[in-house]
């Protein structure tokens, strides 16, 4: 392998939430490494910020088993690039933003290869899949978790884990105010909790929103 003296990440994100993580995380490293040099695959937030990216993030977001089988050998070959890339010229670290099974795999290999790997977004072991565990200790260097309570599960097993928080915290009040939040949302007359359902356009799935106002 080739190791080169610049520091550059190479970070994958697969839809817009990662994006969004993506696009803030660069500015955080960009504030701490301003010479740094970002690649891998991104959303326009992520291009924003400075990253270069291979193919269009939207080449990633795929919904359900029949999607992701019409486009498994696309996926497949992407990944391959990647690693064949990140194998010529080493990054400082590889960076895989949510979308597990597609960073995964390739975490793990890039790991096996001795390049620097994180995850950003703790998949849900602490739920559901805890045998999942086993196969992140392969794959990752460092787990950055977006909630405290995700963290005891990683120090069970004894992986390298930071919680960064999430990035709406900085974005939504840590008190809510009720009755302005009403008055926008057309819900001055609407008395006791509100319940909503949203639509995510960019997957195309049911999200269930439950907010006391």
């Amino acid at each position: 392998m080739q190791m080169t003296s610049v520091t550059r990440y190479v970070l994958v994100a697969g839809e817009a939430s990662g994006d969004i993580l993506g696009a803030n995380l660069i500015a955080h490293l960009k504030a701490l490494q301003p010479d740094a040099v970002f690649e891998g695959i991104g959303g326009p937030l992520m291009e924003a910020q400075g990253l270069k990216s291979l193919v269009p993030m939207d080449r990633l977001s795929v919904m359900g088993l029949v999607e992701v089988l019409g486009r498994l050998r696309e996926l497949l070959g992407i990944r391959k690039r990647l690693y064949v890339s990140c194998l010529q010229n080493p990054p400082t670290a590889f960076i895989g933003i949510d979308s597990p099974d597609f960073n995964m795999p390739l975490a793990r290999k890039l790991k096996q290869a001795g390049i620097p790997t994180v995850h950003y977004v703790s998949p849900s072991v602490w739920a559901w899949r805890q045998k999942r565990i086993f196969n992140i200790k392969k794959s990752v260097d460092l787990m950055l978790a977006l909630f405290p309570f995700e963290l005891p599960i990683y120090h069970q097993h004894d992986i390298p884990v930071v919680c960064v928080g999430h990035t709406l915290a900085d974005d939504i009040p840590f008190e809510n105010d009720a009755v302005t939040a009403r008055k926008a949302l057309g819900l001055e007359g609407i008395q006791g909790p509100v319940f909503a359902i949203l639509l995510a356009p960019e997957k195309v799935k049911w999200l269930v929103w439950l907010r006391f106002l």
